[in-house]
């Protein structure tokens, strides 16, 4: 099945199709979480990315070029450990329609075959399905629960930890099911 979008690194030049598509989309992320809804926060955003622990890409319809969604893989740790952090998060007007599911694919061949992590880590809170479908659909596995885990809308909130190897994204991959 051909992709129905691509990734690519955010620029500056995004920032207003990127900050209105948050705007419209902070009810539809709340209490789950938090992205760049103005220009400093943006800006930040974009200094983020030029880091070496943190990699930005923006999920983009083929069709218009728009943009539906992120993943961040960050925290990116080198050395004997080779792991990271998945985030991630669409607009509200683009959920529902696979294109996240697309777009995860495309995240973790980043992740696996361009950055070479050996693991990479989603936390999520237990009650957003939505995530907790994404990842598990991708592969990742729960491992755990950490109470009051990440804070978010100013409070401290409690997650479920997935992960995923970079061996059983390749036996996946090499199989044709991601």
């Amino acid at each position: 099945m051909p992709y129905r979008v691509y990734i690519r690194n955010p620029e500056r030049v995004d920032e207003a199709e990127f900050t209105s598509l948050m705007q419209d989309s902070r009810g539809f992320h709340r209490p789950w979480a938090s992205a760049p809804t103005d220009s400093a926060r943006f800006s930040a955003y974009i200094e983020d990315s030029s880091r070496p622990d943190f990699e930005a890409l923006l999920v983009c319809r083929l069709a218009d070029h728009a943009i539906i969604g992120f993943f961040n893989i960050s925290q990116i740790a080198r050395g004997s450990l080779q792991s990271a952090y998945l985030g991630y998060a669409a607009g509200e007007k683009y959920a529902r329609k696979g294109y996240m599911r697309e777009g995860i694919q495309l995240a973790l061949g980043v992740a696996f075959s361009e950055l070479h992590l050996h693991r990479l880590e989603a936390n999520i809170q237990p009650g957003n399905q939505a995530s907790i479908s994404l990842a598990s659909g991708a592969g990742f596995k729960r491992e755990g629960f950490s109470p009051r885990y990440l804070k978010i809308g100013g409070r401290w909130r409690d997650h479920e930890r997935w992960a995923l190897l970079a061996d059983d994204w390749h036996k996946v991959h090499k199989l044709g099911l991601g």
